[in-house]
This record gives C-alpha cells, structure tokens and sequence, in this order.
C-alpha cells in the first residue's frame, strides 16, 4: 500500500511540478523553488518506500531513517509550495488556496513538534526498546506519551493528505498526453526510416 502511495505521490509532485513550470518559465525564484520542490517531494517517496520496505522489527535503522526522510522532505516539500502559493498570488490565483495551504503547513510543524518531543521523552526517560515494544498495555508508564505520540504522528500524515488535496482545483485546469514519434518502419536494428518525409509526400500526392 505505502509503495503503491509513493508512486502516486510522485505522480502527483510531477504534475504540480510541470504545471508551475508552464506557468512561470521567466521566474527565477519560481524556478528554483519549484525545482526544489520536486526534489524534496521525490526524497520523502523514497523514506516511504524505505518505511514499506524494511519493517520496524526487521531493520530498525532503515526504517526510521525512511520515516525520518518521509516526515522531514514531506514537511519541507508543503512549506516550498506554500511558498510558491505566495509567489504566485494574485496572477496566477487567489489568496484563499495560500491560506489554507498555510494552515496546513502550520498543522503539520505542530503535529511534527508533538511527535519529536513526546517521542524523546517516551524513549529516553522510560527506556522504551523500539524494536521488542509492540503493544501497549493502558496500565505501563508512558502509554499515555505513546499514544500521543501515536495520534501526532498519524495527524502529520493527514496533514499531507489535506495538502495534496489542495491540487485538486489547479489539476482541474491542466491536461497531460503522451505523444509516441515512430524512427523507423520496423523494429529491427536498421536504419531509421524517414517516415515523417513519406507521410508528407503522401499527404502532399493525396492534396
């Protein structure tokens, strides 16, 4: 499920990318900023994937690391487009989508402050093994930091959920093809064949 999200995901990140481009090709701070948004977008697909992948109790470094690189691009990535919500304003479209692009910036940092400072407390103070400590009974000592823990992180991830949301009324305004060009009549290894010439020569006989 997480692998077939990050796929999407890039999908998603892509697109917006492309689209901010065909909007603003002479912008400088635009450019930059939409070129780094989609390289922090594709570094936190590549921690989900790693969270897919390498499970808690098989590789505990791999798998935090992943979370670490989805949770911090992922939360740099919305910062960036807000960012770029902003610079596009009001040209290219209302203020209305910056300010709820910027909520859920603001949702996320305190959902991602929640979950550092509950989860340093939790693993530091009631030395808590990370890799033997599955489940929780309500009557141990810091269940109640786990679940806040818990629900901060889940809350981050929501926050991402909101955000790509936000596409959907800018993505109902652009259209994407693929378009296939022939070299050659055959696909052996042989020299390409002039086939836009034909077709021209045969559009020019038909005319």
């Amino acid at each position: 499920m997480l692998n077939i999200a990050a796929v999407l995901c890039v999908a998603t990140i892509y697109v917006r990318y492309k689209q901010v481009h065909a909007l603003n090709p002479e912008e400088n701070c635009i450019i930059k900023l939409n070129k780094a948004g989609l390289v922090l977008g594709i570094l936190g697909c590549l921690g989900l994937t790693i969270v897919a992948n390498f499970q808690k109790t098989t590789l505990l470094v791999a798998h935090v690391s992943g979370g670490v690189l989805t949770f911090g691009m992922g939360s740099l990535y919305m910062f960036v487009q807000t960012i770029l919500s902003y610079q596009m304003q009001p040209k290219i479209h209302g203020k209305q989508i910056f300010w709820i692009r910027l909520l859920l910036v603001i949702w996320c940092v305190v959902s991602a402050l929640t979950m550092l400072i509950c989860s340093s407390i939790l693993y530091t103070h009631f030395s808590v093994d990370l890799v033997e400590k599955l489940h929780w009974n309500p009557e141990e000592k810091g269940y109640v930091l786990h679940v806040v823990t818990t629900g901060a992180e889940w809350s981050m991830s929501f926050s991402f959920f909101g955000f790509f949301l936000t596409y959907i009324r800018d993505f109902q305004k652009i259209s994407l093809r693929v378009e296939a060009n022939l070299h050659g009549l055959t696909l052996y290894d042989t020299a390409p064949c002039p086939i836009n010439n034909e077709r021209t020569q045969l559009l020019s006989r038909d005319f």
